[in-house]
């Protein structure tokens, strides 16, 4: 019988498999289906879009190429040393983290490696950049709001399946699991 903390090991390992897996199956489909900018309405306020972006989330850019996928590479392996902690601070004598908690940092690791293997990969992969220098592919555009000319208003950002895990998983963080996030860094400092 598995224990507790190979039980969530093997949990954080599946929803990190499981969301890079869908980001990646989404960016390569629309990578190779559609023309760069490329815009299909699904319904008046969702449009399947394709850019590719050099920078951050929705695509802001605060710094070079190659420093902010090495930012993301060591983010990731903070947050992998941090998950294992949490996982085993259990075996400790302190409380078990909670499993919504768990899944939402793996959620954010997830969405940060989707990320990092375009940056990696997709620019050496499709032929338009070397190791590290690739771009992210973007495609969900939610124009929902729109002035009588039909410029969109609000929300222009065009954004991927990787962008939505890490600002649902933090958005949820900081909505309900702020006494989870407090005890672990809490813990932490010990």
């Amino acid at each position: 019988m598995m224990n507790r903390i190979a039980k969530q090991r093997i949990l954080v390992a599946a929803i990190v498999l499981l969301a890079v897996a869908i980001d990646q199956i989404i960016k390569v489909y629309i990578k190779t289906n559609f023309a760069l900018g490329e815009a299909r309405e699904i319904t008046s306020w969702f449009y399947l879009c394709f850019v590719e972006n050099d920078g951050m989330a929705f695509g802001i850019e605060w710094f070079s190429k190659l420093l902010l996928t090495l930012f993301r590479i060591v983010a990731v392996g903070v947050l992998c040393w941090y998950c294992n902690r949490l996982i085993v601070r259990g075996t400790e004598g302190n409380t078990p983290v909670h499993t919504g908690y768990l899944t939402m940092v793996a959620l954010i690791i997830a969405g940060a490696l989707g990320n990092i293997i375009d940056c990696v990969f997709y620019g050496k992969i499709y032929g338009y950049a070397g190791w590290m220098y690739g771009k992210v592919v973007d495609m969900f555009y939610f124009p929902l709001i729109r002035n009588a000319a039909g410029e969109c208003l609000f929300f222009r950002p065009v954004f991927n399946f990787a962008d939505s895990c890490i600002t649902i998983a933090v958005a949820m963080i900081l909505i309900w699991f702020t006494k989870d996030l407090n005890a672990s860094l809490g813990n932490e400092k010990k």
